[in-house]
């Protein structure tokens, strides 16, 4: 096993938790023993019901007209995240063949621990992946090698929900889409409602805890959104000690300073949002059946993408939350396991994703086709989301990227919610300490 795996493994804390996790996954290596025997092919979705009920509707199709090529397939296994679960199987060589919830962040460690099939040398895999994505999406998943390990299959753009009540009756008919506007609204929204000299509405909430995925919902689509979708790191090479990430950090501490978001969790209370606590938050389409179940009579609500600072121009882009598809090298069967993905991510099951689990598939024609827009009009709460996916962004390639990300969100810590670093100097920290990851 390559050593960056076991070291990630034990240095992350993840090792003492889950050995035993690694051991039943040692045991249970004999039962794929006897599926590798049957030459079935293992598929492992995520353990969301409605991706599992996808993933077995797939599957049925494929083996009834590939009675040959048999797949299998099932929920990666239970731990306390998808991502450790699957670090366990890769240390007890227990993997699937394929996999189709990795975090795209993920990807470039992997292949760099040489644990990850080099798609683009399968013959047909690239014919295939440029019809499906555009030149942007193709740079984006391809590693620093010049090989493609990752099939980008789903996306969940990231956007703002705003209460149009709320915002209406302070004087914002439309939503603030620029640092100065949602200042102001903060400052029209934010209040000591119920009169005990403790501010307790405001106009928008972040989780200030200091792991390093929450920077994914706040620090990294508004550093998108403020330099027109540029990297964090390219290479070897940290790119985000610049102005837009400066800019960013300031926005978020002037929010917390001036109390227009709280420091407290609000997750142990009722949604924050649809009691009316909070006027915005950052989220994705997944929050559109939650809002839609349990929101109050007459509330009313729309998305719009994030704010960014008033002097940008041109298209506002954001993080997309992508999930990819890998297969890793102890698949004995990698043409045949690109078969399938490649049935798997045709327009009828990438419409047939949409439709169970209102995740968008991460596809060039999402607007031009006519299934899907008759879908979207149907739809018309996943119409931004779709407009907004033209102008997205995934990941750097990076082998350390968490690292970075774990990083920054030391900084933001230090700066954003306690105030005891400026923007300036908790931005060249962060960078100094993702440079000497690099290295």
């Amino acid at each position: 096993m390559e050593g960056n795996i076991r070291q990630r493994f034990w240095i992350t804390g993840i090792g003492p938790r889950i050995f035993l996790g690694v051991i039943f996954f040692i045991l249970i290596g004999c039962h794929r023993e006897k599926q590798s025997a049957e030459q079935a092919i293992v598929y492992w979705s995520s353990n969301n019901n409605y991706e599992i009920e996808f993933a077995r509707a797939v599957v049925a199709d494929w083996n009834r007209l590939h009675p040959d090529v048999p797949v299998k397939t099932q929920p990666v296994p239970e731990g306390q995240s998808s991502e450790e679960v699957i670090l366990a199987a890769v240390v007890g060589k227990t993997t699937p063949d394929i996999y189709s919830n990795m975090w795209q962040g993920d990807v470039a460690f992997y292949a760099s621990s040489g644990v990850l099939v080099a798609l683009d040398t399968i013959p047909g895999f690239l014919e295939f992946l440029r019809q499906r994505c555009d030149s942007a999406t193709l740079q984006e998943v391809t590693a620093e090698n010049g090989h493609i390990y990752q099939i980008p299959w789903k996306m969940n753009p990231i956007m703002m929900i705003y209460n149009r009540k709320a915002l209406r009756e302070i004087g914002f008919p439309r939503p603030p889409q620029t640092y100065s506007r949602y200042l102001e609204a903060a400052r029209r929204f934010s209040r000591d409602a119920d009169g005990d000299g403790y501010v307790d509405h405001w106009i928008g909430y972040t989780n200030v805890s200091v792991t390093w995925w929450q920077r994914l919902f706040d620090f990294y689509p508004l550093y998108l959104a403020a330099s027109g979708g540029a990297p964090l790191v390219r290479g070897n090479r940290v790119m985000f000690e610049n102005a837009h990430a400066v800019e960013v950090f300031r926005f978020l501490k002037t929010l917390f300073e001036k109390n227009y978001f709280p420091r407290e969790q609000l997750s142990a209370r009722q949604d924050a949002f649809l009691s009316g606590i909070i006027a915005t938050r950052i989220t994705g389409p997944w929050d559109i059946m939650h809002v839609e179940r349990f929101k109050p009579k007459g509330f009313e609500y729309a998305f719009t993408s994030v704010p960014r600072p008033d002097e940008c121009e041109g298209p506002v882009y954001t993080y997309c939350d992508p999930k990819n598809i890998v297969i890793f090298n102890t698949c004995t069967r990698p043409q045949q396991a690109v078969e399938f993905v490649k049935f798997m991510l045709s327009e009828k099951n990438d419409f047939r994703l949409l439709e169970m689990t209102r995740q968008l598939p991460r596809r060039r024609d999402l607007f031009s086709s006519d299934r899907f827009m008759a879908y979207f009009l149907a739809h018309p709460r996943m119409l931004p989301f779709a407009r907004q996916a033209r102008y997205i962004r995934g990941t750097d390639n990076s082998p350390v990227l968490k690292e970075i990300f774990d990083a920054i969100s030391q900084e933001f810590e230090a700066c954003v919610v306690y105030g005891t670093k400026s923007p300036e100097q908790a931005i060249h920290d962060a960078a100094t300490a993702a440079q000497l990851l690099l290295k």
